[in-house]
């Protein structure tokens, strides 16, 4: 269904050397073999002899429930870090997906591992457990002191791959299989609330970065290309408003498309639309554009995981028709996302609200059962993905670094 870059272990083994050269050698890691009780894989997911993620995915998607399905696209937060409430919370939504924000990580890396390990209700198939990690202005792990955007901007891509390389193993350790890491936005404009995040002013020189970044963190965690198109040529917040600009799809193509392309090209998992407008192309947000998903998938070749960037930022620009939350959900979904991401103005009770939102649109034939089935296939075979990683990262105090 999409390219992807297995989990090389030979490769991997050089993290003990990039963690001491990035700054950050306290971190030493070792691989730790992780063990499964053959008991836990649960009915219904088949054996690795019987196809592989895509396959396997098609045939679980195929057993669920409209509802199953829709849940299964969601990915949503609460704020704690108790287990006990995250599992339950897990549980009882069936989600897909889990977003870590401030609030769910406690002041070390092991307590946070305890908070990863239950969201994993079913850990024959966890869900996407997401972090924004990109390190510097946007850190949710208050030990990572690894080289970020506004260092790594104005130097070779070699040590964007060190440094990401090195901020993915600490996501992998933390428990976590999804980053939002890599902002592939471009703007040489020090204004523009992008430019401190982004990987270089410079659309050719940051597509060799991001290119870096990505083949980097494929190793330990599905990376994630953000915020398509490119927030670089739209001035403006769109955790705010709804940026806008008249560039031209041409203009497009060769500026703010190649760090997405390369991207892409080096085995990105997901992409992240934004919520800005490219008004010659589509006077709709990104996000809600149809056009732009048929762009990423038909022009740039993209077969994984279309992700929106948070929801409800569109209710925080205060437009009416952006108000209702399922609503905003079952249009992205129609427009070509896989999955919804909800964070700002969410209670503990939104997922299943969106759920049942999805799912009404499917059986009232405003959205198509082909989409759904489409996306949580997507979702599934990423999360199969993950799953079947054979290796996990845990600190190793005494490991010699590799030369």
């Amino acid at each position: 269904m999409r390219r992807h870059i297995p989990l090389r272990i030979a490769g991997a083994l050089a993290i003990v050397a990039v963690l001491s050269s990035a700054g950050a050698a306290s971190a030493r890691t070792q691989p730790v073999t992780q063990t499964r009780p053959a008991v836990v894989q649960p009915a219904g997911v088949q054996p690795a002899t019987s196809g592989g993620p895509a396959t396997q995915a098609a045939v679980l998607v195929a057993e669920m429930t409209t509802e199953q399905q829709a849940a299964s696209i969601v990915m949503s937060h609460i704020s704690s870090t108790d287990p006990a409430a995250l599992s339950a919370y897990m549980s009882s939504t069936g989600i897909g997906g889990f977003i870590l924000m401030g609030a769910n990580v406690p002041g070390s890396e092991a307590e946070l591992q305890a908070v990863t390990a239950s969201l994993a209700v079913d850990r024959a198939l966890p869900p996407l457990i997401a972090i924004d990690q990109e390190g510097g202005y946007v850190s949710r792990l208050p030990w990572d002191d690894i080289a970020a955007s506004s260092t790594l901007k104005d130097r070779p891509a070699a040590e964007a791959s060190t440094a990401f390389a090195a901020r993915a193993s600490l996501v992998a350790r933390a428990g976590a299989n999804v980053n939002f890491g890599v902002v592939a936005d471009t703007t040489a404009d020090t204004s523009s609330f992008i430019f401190g995040r982004s990987l270089g002013a410079d659309p050719a020189a940051a597509a060799d970065r991001v290119a870096a970044a990505v083949t980097a963190e494929e190793s330990f965690a599905a990376s994630t290309l953000k915020h398509f198109p490119g927030h670089g040529a739209a001035p403006g917040d769109s955790h705010e408003l709804i940026p806008n600009t008249d560039k031209s799809f041409e203009q497009w193509q060769q500026s703010d498309a190649l760090p997405f392309v390369a991207g892409i090209d080096a085995g990105a998992s997901l992409l992240m639309f934004g919520h800005l407008s490219y008004t010659a192309v589509d006077a709709a947000p990104a996000s809600l554009s149809a056009r732009w998903h048929e762009i990423a998938r038909d022009d740039l070749g993209f077969e994984g995981v279309i992700v929106t960037d948070d929801l409800g930022m569109l209710q925080s620009t205060g437009i009416p028709e952006y108000a209702d939350p399922v609503t905003n959900a079952v249009a992205a979904v129609a427009a070509g996302n896989d999955l919804v991401l909800a964070i700002a103005h969410s209670t503990p009770e939104s997922a299943a609200q969106l759920t049942a939102g999805i799912a009404l649109a499917v059986d009232t034939g405003e959205l198509p059962a082909e989409r759904l089935q489409d996306a949580a296939e997507r979702v599934m075979t990423l999360r199969l993905e993950r799953a079947a990683s054979s290796t996990v990262w845990a600190p190793c105090a005494d490991c010699t670094p590799a030369s």
